[in-house]
């Protein structure tokens, strides 16, 4: 009897220390590991199951990987056998050939009790949610769990395609536990994941895109990528009408409570004017002037733009003000475009910016073209 006390108080002790050591850097992850659980029982759709996979098995089960969040053996064991019926694939395989791509090495696959337990986990779900639904397994959850593990790997190709990148935008970061700092984490793998700003390397290869949108990079997305844009735009009057419509929102939501402005400059016509088009309708009493450099454009935008627009061959250097009450900045601008956003070049200004590039007020244009415009004011 003493004997069994004794061994139960040393089970609690050891329950007690893994408890505590989840209770600092990861328990958030334990927790978020928990909630992935809910969200796939609250919102099961095929969007819910190929994203929950994507996020999780680079964040939680990633991290879980380098560095086991229990003390204990037997519970890292329950919790990625937890891990392997969530995401539909045995942990232990997945840490292996991790591992295996760290070391530059071939997987070599070895067969064992816990890859066997971790396999009949996974085989017990996927079961059970046939047996439930057949019609949900076919076309949700199947279709979910392959669009997942594409997205798995195309991140790990992008993050890998042009040499070991790193992304430091804080809303990825924020959101992935830092999974962007990925030259650090191959630097230096076993480093927790908080601690990887702090090994930043100056170094490392950069993108701007998180990896999962990095094959923007791929595309060279410039000017000229924008451009194609604006040319596809030409040969579609449904695009022409939808473009109008979510810039017209967004300008006005900008400008309201705005003094009415009289002069309206342009930064760049574009090849459809989409801006001088919305602004005519928005502010029939304004006078508008374009600034542009490629005569092309301007030779392409002239049939297209409202009568009484003025076109001035001339390019914008960020720094010089501008005789106008308002000054709008294209999203294929070439320059300085901080110092716009630091020293406005009239009393109003706004800048096309990508979607997560806020500053201060702004209105999401588009999501599809992963678009906003930022309000800037003297």
């Amino acid at each position: 009897m003493a004997t069994a006390a004794l061994s139960q108080i040393k089970v609690s002790k050891i329950g007690i220390r893994s408890v505590r050591r989840t209770l600092g850097r990861d328990s958030r992850l334990v927790a978020l590991a928990v909630l992935h659980a809910a969200a796939l029982l609250l919102w099961p759709s095929a969007v819910t199951i190929a994203l929950g996979l994507w996020w999780n098995a680079n964040t939680i089960s990633h991290n879980f990987i380098h560095r086991p969040f229990f003390r204990s053996s037997r519970a890292n064991f329950l919790f990625s056998c937890y891990l392997s019926a969530l995401l539909g694939f045995p942990q232990t395989l997945w840490r292996d050939r991790h591992l295996a791509h760290h070391a530059g090495a071939q997987l070599r696959l070895r067969f064992s009790l816990r890859l066997a337990t971790e396999i009949a986990f996974v085989g017990a779900v996927w079961t059970a949610v046939l047996l439930w639904n057949p019609r949900f397994f076919a076309l949700a959850y199947l279709p979910g769990y392959v669009a997942g593990l594409l997205l798995c790997a195309a991140q790990g190709y992008f993050e890998h395609a042009r040499g070991v990148t790193s992304h430091y935008g804080p809303l990825y970061n924020f959101l992935c536990f830092n999974d962007g700092f990925h030259a650090e984490h191959h630097a230096c793998p076993g480093v927790h994941w908080s601690e990887l700003p702090s090994r930043m390397r100056h170094d490392a290869r950069v993108s701007r895109w998180p990896p999962i949108l990095r094959w923007l990079d791929s595309l060279s997305l410039d000017s000229q990528s924008l451009d194609g844009l604006e040319r596809l735009v030409l040969r579609s009057p449904r695009l022409q009408a939808m473009v109008l419509r979510s810039h017209a929102r967004a300008f006005r939501k900008l400008l309201r409570g705005q003094p009415p402005p009289a002069r309206v400059t342009i930064v760049g016509g574009g090849l459809f004017p989409r801006t001088a088009l919305t602004l005519r309708r928005l502010l029939p009493g304004a006078s508008i002037t374009i600034l542009d450099a490629s005569t092309e454009s301007i030779a392409i935008a002239a049939p297209l733009l409202p009568s009484g627009t003025e076109v001035i061959w001339r390019r914008y250097f960020p720094g010089d003000s501008l005789d106008c009450d308002l000054v709008v900045i294209p999203l294929a601008f070439k320059g300085d475009r901080e110092r716009i956003y630091r020293d406005s070049p009239a009393p109003v200004t706004l800048v096309h910016d990508w979607i997560w590039r806020r500053r201060g007020a702004g209105s999401i244009v588009s999501i599809f073209l992963l678009k906003r415009i930022n309000l800037v004011t003297k």
